[in-house]
């Protein structure tokens, strides 16, 4: 072979091989490689029968769905506005409503032959029913009526006699008979009302529009208590030179009148069925007296006194008095007079009796209690506006002295400044319910 035919076939050569190459390397499906951290083999890359490659291991996904999630509780907020008016007073009472009950899936069953099926009289049953705490209250820009459950808050309106600017109002005969009072046009006579409220059907409570018919007490009722079946009303009014008291009975409106007193600057109370008390009313620098009297007038006798700027509250089995003064300092003091052994004990806490409530068993009180307590003329910068305290809610046992703090409104998410009062339980005693003297909004306190 010439030299020349020997550098054609090698040049031939070369080219042949760079073709099967270029082919190899450029044909569809060829793997390009991927660098997986542990080292690259290059000619697998040039394999012509195509490259086996072994993904490095993965491990599979975590299904998160089946991990438990970290316990994570927000707190219940117990304490709640009820409200969303300013009010005049409410009532709790207890209030009738259908169960809530599952309606049952139903089963389908073979219907029986006409002839065999036998005619029965099916007597209607009496859908099951339950009685929750429930709350009235009376607007105070226009005398119209509110309710709701304790439990789950539904504000509704009940009434619509327009009544403007209640000043101040109470509830009795549960919650069906309601009195007002607000002043005249004159900005001088206070003007009493006593009006009975519409019935309401189980279940169809839902009327907006109901109207309060009623009467009028004399001018100038300076004082109302409501007995502690709500069955009656004793209210005092000034006849010229002297105090008159009278009760009503709101079931066939029949009055007596018990009270003739030629000293006619009275507070009253009526603490239990038997007995109704009397107090002077306060001032920082006057002695105060307590009175006691049978709800027939009868026995009026003083029980204690001789204390600046008294005011007091008798337990409901009428053994103990929850009873505030103005002590040395011009500050705040709390004590009980045991009415077997005249004595008193001190408790720890400084607010007035009338931020408190009894508990049914005359063992325990539950109070707003101001967290400080400025050096004042109490409690007549209270009563004037002059101060305004922020309140902690507190349970008090009168035996030990003991005391535990149920709520701080502050503290609440959202929470506000409030200073308590009208304080209030129902008959259960799982809510303590109070007006707030700051802007006249109602709330509630679960306590269980």
């Amino acid at each position: 072979m010439s030299k020349r035919n020997f550098i054609l076939l090698i040049i031939i050569l070369i080219l042949t091989v760079i073709a099967i190459f270029g082919f190899l390397y450029f044909r569809p499906g060829t793997m390009v490689p991927v660098d997986n951290e542990t080292g690259i083999n290059f000619l697998s890359q040039f394999n012509p029968f195509g490259a086996k490659l072994t993904p490095a291991s993965v491990k599979p996904p975590i299904n998160i769905s089946n991990i438990p999630l970290p316990a994570t509780e927000t707190p219940a907020v117990k304490l709640t506005k009820v409200s969303t008016m300013p009010i005049a007073g409410f009532t709790v009472f207890a209030k009738e409503r259908l169960k809530e009950m599952e309606i049952p899936v139903a089963t389908p069953t073979t219907t029986p032959p006409a002839a065999n099926i036998k005619k029965q009289t099916v007597k209607p049953t009496r859908p099951p029913t339950e009685f929750k705490p429930a709350l009235r209250y009376v607007d105070k820009a226009t005398g119209n009526i509110y309710q709701t459950f304790a439990d789950k808050i539904e504000e509704r309106k009940f009434s619509s006699t327009l009544i403007p600017k209640v000043y101040d109002s109470y509830f009795g005969n549960h919650g069906e008979s309601v009195i007002m009072r607000y002043l005249k046009s004159d900005n001088q006579t206070i003007e009493t009302f006593i009006g009975t409220l519409p019935k309401e059907l189980l279940g169809g409570d839902t009327t907006e529009n109901n109207e309060i018919k009623g009467s009028f007490l004399p001018n100038n009722v300076k004082d109302i208590s409501i007995s502690p079946d709500t069955s009656k009303v004793f209210y005092l009014f000034d006849s010229g030179n002297d105090m008159i008291g009278i009760i009503l009975n709101f079931l066939n409106n029949k009055k007596t009148q018990i009270l003739d007193s030629p000293f006619t600057e009275w507070l009253s109370f009526w603490p239990n069925s038997n007995t109704i008390t009397l107090s002077t009313k306060p001032s920082a620098g006057i002695p105060g007296h307590m009175y006691t009297m049978d709800s027939a007038g009868k026995n009026l006798s003083k029980i204690f006194g001789n204390i600046n700027g008294l005011t007091t509250l008798e337990s409901p089995n009428g053994k103990l008095i929850l009873y505030g003064g103005n002590n040395a300092s011009n500050n705040l003091s709390l004590g009980v007079y045991h009415l077997d052994t005249r004595n008193s004990d001190v408790l720890g806490i400084k607010t007035l009796p009338e931020k408190c409530v009894w508990a049914r068993g005359s063992d325990t009180v539950y109070c707003a209690t101001p967290k400080s307590v400025d050096v004042g003329l109490y409690p007549d910068t209270w009563y004037q506006g002059e101060v305004s305290f922020s309140d902690q809610l507190w349970k008090i046992d009168v035996k030990t002295g003991n005391g535990t703090m149920l709520a701080d409104p502050v503290a609440i998410p959202g929470g506000e400044e409030v200073d308590g009062v009208k304080l209030s339980l129902d008959e259960s005693e799982n809510y303590l319910f109070f007006i707030n003297k700051k802007d006249s909004f109602l709330w509630k306190l679960e306590l269980k």
